[in-house]
């Protein structure tokens, strides 16, 4: 497992602290959960624009119903 240090200002480390204290969870914890929704996002965009760069019309707007039915 690797260590991250990143600086925020004061004021949102606080904000932070105080979502992850209504979720019940850490600070530690609640970054992990961001960045598991970053990566998620990010991989599925990578995969949209592979799928688009086929040129598989298609199968891009099937994506993207399905990324409307998620909201």
């Amino acid at each position: 497992m690797a260590t991250l240090t990143i600086r925020l200002p004061d004021d949102k480390h606080e904000r932070l602290t105080q979502l992850a204290q209504t979720r019940g969870i850490s600070v530690n914890k609640l970054m992990e959960e961001f960045s598991t929704k970053a990566i998620a996002e990010f991989d599925t965009f990578n995969r949209f624009q592979v799928m688009t760069s086929k040129g598989d019309i298609q199968q891009g707007l099937a994506l993207l119903d399905k990324l409307d039915a998620s909201f």
